[in-house]
């Protein structure tokens, strides 16, 4: 029977706040407009940084979350790095600065003399093209070994890996990206078909898995688009088509690729004859079996490599989880800051909420002098105020909501910047909306309740 007279009287109090709202239209449209902007620019806010995190994920996919890279510096890189870190006595004494270059044999020793490392995985990266009805196709042409795929999370879609036999054999098959199955056999399966990569002959064994990489990705992580190259075979990559280890012999006197003396004199001063790129291969991927391990690994590493290369700095070592946890740090903090602008645009809101309550009640001292003379208590008078500032507060929410949705869309268009909407932010973002309504609304609902009757009636 309670619970009947409760709802009753709530009922009453909401539709009379309705009626009141509908009668002033205008200024209710304005008192609701910071909670609408606030709760817009919550959702818009929170689905930003939701696309940020999902991106900072796809990333960590991508490069492996035990992953340590190794890439070789050209030789006018490796030259400046070792003029930055040696002294006036290695400078005098240039066989030291012989480096046979990042090679198989590095990767061989990494996998078989340090315990934490899982997987090496070594490759060698040739711009190229592929002749398809006569016409030249622009492609990257990667040699990969059998730890590839897995280092790199790559999944074959149709087809198979590289088996052990053609790996061994320096086999010509090829594993194809799905932009390229798409752009050669259009509508076809590529799987048992031939492509001709340069001037030899591969047969398709398989096709990965469609990945999506953005562009900030390939730029911030140096991540290739995977679904437009051409995997084959390491062995095949260096016995079919180029091993840049094979090189003249007087190429291979100075690491620099040797000197020519000017003046004629063995003493008179000397210029570098570069020889280019001297590795065999381009990248090393190494999975780490703990990431607890990754920062002792790469120390270890770095010693191990510099050591092999005599000393000579020509490779770069990054850990890409590091290089994404503080981009994802920054992403977090801009995150925050711009949340606490969107709290601050509510709580303005919820302030004017309770200026205009203030002002309402100013205006109907004489309404609440009738209606508590005819018998209405306090707490209907609460009940009354506070339905009002609540209804105004959950109609900014529903627009808000409206608003920050097509926003969310509307940033993701024209910006490029991925928003990630989700039932929960929205949730929570009403949620608030209706907490600031009941609490900006509780001191004019109660400065409305404690006026006298007498006194009301008497003010003019």
């Amino acid at each position: 029977m309670i619970d009947k007279i409760l709802f009753e009287k709530l009922k009453s109090n909401f539709n009379e706040a309705f009626w009141f709202i509908k009668t002033n239209k205008v200024r209710t449209f304005l008192t609701a407009l910071g909670i609408i902007f606030g709760v817009a620019s919550v959702i818009t806010m929170l689905a930003i940084g939701n696309g940020a995190e999902k991106e900072i994920l796809s990333q960590l996919e991508l490069v492996g979350v035990n992953n340590i890279v190794v890439t070789p510096l050209s030789d006018e890189e490796d030259a400046k790095a070792n003029d930055e870190g040696e002294d006036s006595n290695d400078k005098n004494n240039e066989t030291k600065r012989f480096s046979k270059g990042l090679d198989i044999l590095d990767a061989e020793s990494i996998q078989n003399n340090i315990p934490s490392v899982k997987l090496v995985s070594p490759e060698i990266i040739m711009d190229t093209y592929v002749i398809n009805n006569g016409r030249q196709n622009p492609v990257k042409l990667i040699g990969v070994s059998s730890s590839f795929f897995k280092s790199s999370n790559i999944n074959i879609d149709t087809g198979k890996d590289f088996s052990a036999h053609q790996l061994k054999n320096a086999l010509p098959v090829c594993i194809i990206g799905k932009k390229v199955e798409k752009k050669l056999f259009t509508g076809e399966s590529a799987l048992g078909r031939h492509i001709k990569v340069k001037d030899v002959w591969l047969q398709v064994v398989g096709v990965i898995e469609e990945k999506l990489i953005s562009d900030q990705a390939q730029e911030n992580l140096g991540i290739r688009d995977l679904n437009q190259d051409i995997y084959i075979p390491i062995k095949t990559f260096l016995i079919r088509y180029k091993d840049r280890k094979i090189i003249s012999s007087k190429q291979q006197s100075i690491r620099g690729g040797g000197f020519i003396i000017i003046g004629g004199q063995q003493n008179g001063p000397k210029k570098r004859i570069p020889r280019g790129n001297y590795h065999q291969i381009d990248k090393l991927t190494i999975q780490v079996s703990n990431s607890n391990e990754l920062k002792a690994t790469a120390e270890v590493l770095s010693k191990m490599l510099k050591r092999r290369h005599n000393d000579v700095l020509d490779f770069e070592i990054t850990i890409p989880i590091q290089l994404l946890k503080q981009q994802q740090k920054t992403k977090q903090i801009f995150n925050i800051v711009l949340s606490i602008i969107a709290g601050i645009s509510l709580l303005i809101g919820g302030i004017g909420i309770m200026n205009i309550m203030l002002a309402s009640v100013l205006e109907r001292t004489k309404e609440i002098g009738i209606i508590r003379a005819i018998g209405a208590t306090e707490e209907d008078v609460i009940l009354q105020f506070l339905s009002e500032s609540v209804l105004i507060s959950v109609g900014g929410g529903v627009v808000g909501i409206l608003l920050g949705i097509i926003g969310a869309y509307i940033i993701e268009i024209f910006s490029g910047i991925e928003t990630v909407l989700s039932l929960t932010s929205i949730l929570v973002s009403f949620f608030i909306a209706v907490l600031v309504g009941l609490f900006f609304g509780i001191f004019p609902a109660k400065s409305a309740a404690r006026k006298r009757p007498i006194e009301a009636l008497r003010t003019e």
